[in-house]
């Protein structure tokens, strides 16, 4: 969950311009420094953004997991999945929202997956999950629960 590329340019401008203010302010200091410093602390700020990872894989026992950042969910507690398109993001994140659903969102990955939980023992009823593939992050889970 990345964030989109052309985000890129513009922290890099922001940090070239704040290293041009803080060159003007203390003339003593190579011009060099500032730059770096500040372009490092930008590349930083967007890795740091995009560092989710969502995957599926075969968990214990060959039963299938979905892992969202740190938290993951066996594919035999989930009774039904689905697509949300950008179009429906708002309503699911909104009005529509358990406040007990399990949410991982980023603003800048358009759909979600939506997985409903079939478990007594957890009070979560859904997780929402960002994802840019979601018919693909379905599939996968899907076909690793079938094997």
């Amino acid at each position: 969950m990345t964030v989109p590329w052309w985000w890129w340019p513009p922290a890099f401008g922001l940090a070239a311009l704040i290293a041009l203010e803080v060159n003007r302010a203390a003339r003593g200091l190579p011009g060099w420094i500032s730059i770096a410093v500040l372009c490092a602390i930008a590349a930083g700020v967007l890795i740091w953004f995009g560092r989710i990872e969502v995957r599926v894989i075969a968990g214990e026992h060959g039963t299938p997991e979905l892992w969202a950042g740190p938290a993951h969910l066996p594919a035999d507690v989930v009774s039904r999945s689905a697509q949300i398109p950008k179009s429906a993001k708002s309503a699911a994140l909104g009005r529509q929202l358990d406040p007990a659903a399990f949410v991982l969102h980023r603003p800048w990955v358009g759909p979600m997956v939506l997985l409903v939980l079939d478990d007594p023992d957890d009070p979560t009823p859904y997780w929402l999950v960002s994802s840019r593939r979601p018919e693909r992050l379905l599939a996968a889970f899907r076909q690793v629960a079938s094997d």
